[in-house]
């Protein structure tokens, strides 16, 4: 996908070609030592080895890592492995597995013990899944919501009518009343003019508004793989968009001019970084407890958090995390120091010609956002 500036009919084109240790034994990141400790109040499920960033225009504070949707490799870590765990392919009867469950509810767990206060669920399966593990504490999660199966990915559900029926279906399914974010999905291909694009806004913004009203979200935002796109919507939506989902990886930086973090900062915008491991091509070895690259993996996936959050204009990365130690792994990575040194950032640099050669079938186009 080109870097230059691009107008609004340039996108439409680009668009269909572009298809395809516990944290209580830890010391205080360096940051943190700087700034003033934050206050209890209004923070939800506050600890004070977490550290809390402001969410945009919204006021929320959230953890500086949250948790992810995903759950890819969870299989590998259940008692008894089950079929299809695919976060968006899951079925009822698996979704509904006893091992499974408990899985996700263990993580959730220790993601409240640690002060993770911010779940994103981008799909059906995730949203009922993460439901099901919050149910009686719903008080300690903030919730990002997405049906993508049922958002204008699919086009059968680019108007107002579908995409608030889609929203009523998801709420009455998860027996949830309101979600705090609704973060709709926008699609990467099928756009094949800018009168479709234009449709696709208007019905997303449309819909945005009307749920806020009703009180069944809190919160508007967007989901999107795709930059140009992302700094549009940002500049011709300033008030209705209020937080975005976008990827950020341990690669990514900031393009000098013309850069999509220029709108995020111009408009308060509040931005969670998906696929900081970047579908896990970070990683040597399969994320399991005996695996050899055990140790190595868990300090890539440190030091990836910590490059992420170097850049401020990233509320949080939002990695998805398939077991306790992982998310023990990744608090510690928030009270270490921030800015990486540099055999730390030579070592990132490593892993990351790492990641980009091992990318999976489907996940190429990750490479465009090596430059932001």
């Amino acid at each position: 996908m080109a870097l230059h500036p691009m107008n609004r009919r340039g996108f439409a084109a680009c668009a269909a070609a572009a298809a395809g240790a516990a944290a209580g034994a830890l010391q205080p990141c360096e940051a943190a030592k700087k700034e003033p400790a934050p206050s209890r109040r209004g923070i939800l499920n506050f600890n004070e080895n977490m550290e809390y960033r402001k969410l945009g225009k919204t006021g929320l504070m959230v953890s500086a890592v949250c948790l992810g949707g995903h759950w890819k490799r969870v299989g590998k870590h259940l008692a008894k492995p089950i079929e299809a765990t695919g976060y968006h392919k899951m079925d009822m009867e698996n979704l509904k597995n006893p091992e499974f469950q408990k899985n996700r509810h263990e993580v959730v767990s220790r993601c409240i013990e640690l002060g993770v206060n911010y779940v994103d669920a981008c799909t059906e399966q995730e949203v009922l899944a993460y439901s099901h593990a919050l149910k009686g504490r719903r008080d300690k999660f903030y919730i990002g919501a997405s049906w993508y199966q049922k958002e204008p990915r699919n086009k059968d559900y680019r108007t107002v009518a579908k995409l608030m029926e889609s929203l009523d279906t998801g709420l009455r399914d998860a027996g949830l009343e309101y979600v705090d974010i609704w973060r709709i999905t926008l699609p990467a291909d099928n756009l094949p003019d800018l009168g479709e694009l234009q449709r696709i806004e208007e019905a997303t913004f449309g819909v945005l508004e009307k749920a806020k009203k009703q009180g069944k979200i809190r919160f508007s935002g967007v989901s999107t793989h795709n930059r140009p796109w992302l700094k549009s919507v940002i500049e011709q939506y300033p008030n209705e968009l209020q937080v975005a989902c976008t990827p950020y990886t341990a690669n990514s930086k900031e393009l000098p001019t013309d850069s999509v973090f220029s709108a995020i900062r111009k408009h308060n915008v509040g931005i969670f970084g998906i696929k900081p491991f970047a579908d896990n091509a970070l990683f040597k070895g399969d994320g399991t407890a005996n695996s050899p690259f055990r140790e190595e993996d868990n300090q890539r996936a440190r030091l990836a958090l910590r490059y992420v959050l170097n850049n401020p204009a990233i509320t949080a990365p939002i990695p998805g995390m398939a077991t306790m130690a992982q998310v023990e792994n990744a608090a510690k990575a928030i009270m270490e120091r921030r800015k990486l040194d540099r055999a730390e950032q030579q070592q990132l640099d490593k892993a990351s010609r790492h990641m980009w050669a091992n990318l999976r079938p489907g996940y190429e186009w990750l490479r465009n956002w090596e430059y932001v």
